[in-house]
């Protein structure tokens, strides 16, 4: 019988170890087992080898998925129309990408999906950076054969103004740390090397790097980094400008910045814009359509359509696409209103200090006394630079405040900014058995806080090869294994996808709730803070001179407060109850603050 199904078989190379385990996945699949070869290793060496899988003779019967002990196999069966829409494959039972966006001139396109779906195999391609090769990645097609399959549509004009290198590309890469490594000057010398249009220093400007163009990259923190990358693509003189990413390490005054001066090409200049962002407020902002990707991470990925910027954002939190009838996620993400999860505090107060002050060489923190009750999610929003991780730091008992005093009666977890992965030789289930102090295999604990978070396919990997995603999540896990009452969290949201965001606001939720603890999150992700925070400590002052911690507010008056600063007003999307930004000056943003509600719930 015809199959309306075309097979889809990846190898996760890093997770594929044949060496460690007894070939399972060959033992226990019918067709070899019937004396085909459907599953074989690479080579006869098995230290060197991975499995491979046949796709044209595999039935998908999925018993090696299960049988892995890695979680190495992925096998999923796509529509056989989908295989004409195969824009890119890299090898076998490797990644695969279908269609393609296309720039629109004078507008921004951005890019929402989860990590490992294909965003920036997306930018590379539309950048001229990899050759679509349509599936053929043994016998890569000529570029005539390209545009042959593409003959009629808007793609094919983008890529043969590629092919023929008609068209200038400035990228804002995603690893912006590797700048340093590839060039030695100062972020000045920097910028004026690719200031090509004569915006360079007006960049600079609005970037507030101002203290910073004198200093060599490699001194540079991550936002300072991030911005510079920001203002040399923008510096440039291009037809279309890429954007992988451009909100991480930034605080949510410079994510806004970010935000305009990336508009501002499109819409001021002239120019195509795509970006990648996970950071729903900012492709919210600055968007002006968002293609969707969906699929299954480092399997597959496929582009939607072209939509408008807030049915996009709605449809990917619903996970069903409405103009193509798709399903690509079995829950919805909703947004509740400010006052969820506060009936499950309690009055039992855990932590509480005076009026606190603490002071670094040229700077200094005042804080205002506060208590954290038992059950309670505080979130804690502000600039950077303004003392959030000295408080932290003092809460956790690590520092002590110059003057007054901290009444903490309670055990604290602290999860760190930043984790140094080269400070850890091992494993993750070793990482993770550490900070749980005793085996984590087979515990209640795996049960209930590793296999929510998805990490036992992990176990295996090197700390230091993990992901900046990966690292986040063993590192909030690590967090939450101790055994303690408060679990202190700075940026959890960093290096996340919109997806895993979510997934890990609720979980905190739930996780504080259900087992009676409280937490302390820092964050610069509206919707991260939305959804986790029943409470906000707000932080104001002069970024790296002096700041002020306001005591815990309600959610409603500490968002008011800290919009108000930043000049900006929030609403409620009537679909999905999502915190939406108002665009700047428009009728609702003069409307609300005239009323002086900038988060309108």
């Amino acid at each position: 019988m015809h199959s309306n199904n075309s097979r889809v078989a990846v190898i996760d190379r890093d997770l594929c170890k044949p060496r460690n385990c007894s070939l399972e996945c060959i033992a226990f699949c019918p067709l070899n087992r019937d004396g085909g070869k459907c599953i074989t290793l690479s080579e006869e060496d098995r230290s060197k080898a991975i499995a491979v899988i046949d796709e044209d003779i595999c039935n998908g019967c999925g018993i090696c998925v299960k049988k892995c002990p890695f979680e190495a196999i992925t096998i999923v069966n796509l529509a056989e129309e989908l295989e004409e829409r195969k824009v890119h494959q890299y090898a076998q039972n490797s990644f695969r990408l279908y269609n393609i966006p296309v720039p629109r001139s004078g507008a921004v396109v951005g890019l929402l999906g989860r990590n490992g779906i294909g965003k920036s195999t997306v930018l590379n391609i539309v950048a001229g950076m990899l050759k679509p090769n349509l599936g053929r990645y043994e016998d890569e097609p000529s570029w005539d054969e390209v545009l042959e399959h593409f003959r009629g549509t808007a793609v094919k004009e983008h890529l043969k103004a590629v092919a023929e290198k008609r068209i200038r590309v400035a990228m804002k890469p995603q690893q912006v740390y590797l700048i340093a490594k590839v060039f030695r000057g100062t972020a000045r010398e920097l910028l004026a090397r690719y200031d090509e249009s004569g915006y360079a220093e007006h960049y600079a400007s609005r970037l507030a790097l101002h203290g910073s163009m004198d200093r060599h990259v490699d001194e540079l923190s991550g936002g300072e980094l991030q911005r510079l990358a920001v203002a040399v693509a923008a510096s440039k003189e291009a037809d279309l400008y890429l954007f992988d990413e451009p909100s991480s390490y930034n605080d949510v005054h410079q994510r806004l910045e970010v935000a305009r001066v990336i508009n501002d090409i499109a819409s001021r200049r002239g120019k195509s814009v795509m970006i990648v962002e996970h950071d729903l407020t900012m492709l919210d902002y600055l968007s002006d359509y968002v293609h969707v990707l969906y699929g299954e991470p480092g399997a597959y990925g496929i582009v939607s359509d072209a939509m408008s910027t807030n049915t996009a954002i709605n449809e990917f939190l619903q996970g069903y696409l409405s103009s193509i009838n798709v399903r690509f996620r079995d829950r919805a993400f909703r947004f509740e209103g400010a006052s969820s999860g506060e009936d499950l505090i309690m009055e039992e107060v855990v932590a509480e200090y005076t009026t606190v002050e603490k002071s670094h060489p040229g700077f200094r923190l005042i804080a205002d006394g506060a208590r954290i009750r038992k059950g309670e999610v505080v979130g804690v929003v502000g600039a950077n630079a303004l003392g959030k991780t000295t408080l932290m730091r003092m809460i956790s008992g690590i520092d002590s405040p110059d003057r007054g005093q901290f009444r903490i009666n309670a055990r604290i977890s602290y999860k760190p900014q930043y984790l140094e992965q080269e400070d850890y030789g091992y494993d993750v289930r070793t990482l993770l058995s550490e900070a749980y102090g005793k085996g984590i295999e087979g515990s209640s604990a795996e049960a209930t806080i590793v296999e929510p978070l998805r990490l036992r396919r992990l176990y295996d990997k090197m700390v230091r090869s993990l992901s900046g995603g990966e690292l986040q999540k063993v590192a909030i896990a690590s967090c939450l294994l101790r055994d303690a009452d408060i679990y202190a969290m700075d940026e959890p949201s960093a290096f996340l996808d919109v997806e895993d965001r979510v997934t890990i606001a609720r979980f905190i939720q739930r996780f504080v709730k259900g087992q009676g603890r409280s937490a302390i999150v820092v964050d610069h992700d509206m919707h991260m803070v939305d959804m986790v925070a029943d409470t906000l400590i707000v932080f104001t002052g002069i970024p790296g001179k002096e700041g002020h911690a306001t005591g815990t507010l309600s959610k409603r008056e500490g968002m008011n407060i800290f919009l108000k600063g930043l000049d900006v007003t929030f609403r409620r999307d009537e679909e999905s109850n999502r915190p939406r930004i108002n665009k700047l000056n428009s009728r609702l943003d003069r409307m609300q603050k005239e009323k002086g509600v900038y988060y309108a719930i």
